[in-house]
């Protein structure tokens, strides 16, 4: 399973998200959005909107930090 998190540092949910991931042990690369303007070039391409976080499990994209939604895409049982 590929997981990429879209974030920036100064972002609330950005951080509450990837506290969330680590917690379950789910490993993710971390893109920073606000260093990489080809990712966030790439990410409102993909969603069509310029918030964070972005998460994209296998090609399926997640935008803000909705647990449900992710917990169902990554199998997680809370």
């Amino acid at each position: 399973m590929k997981v990429k998190v879209y974030s920036t540092p100064i972002c609330p949910y950005c951080v509450a998200l990837k506290e969330f991931l680590k917690e379950h042990n789910i490993e993710f690369e971390e893109i920073d959005v606000s260093q990489n303007q080809q990712a966030a070039k790439e990410i409102v391409e993909k969603t069509g909107q310029m918030g964070v976080p972005v998460v994209e499990v296998d090609g399926q994209v997640v935008v803000g930090f909705d647990r449900e939604k992710i917990s169902k895409l990554l199998g997680i049982r809370e």
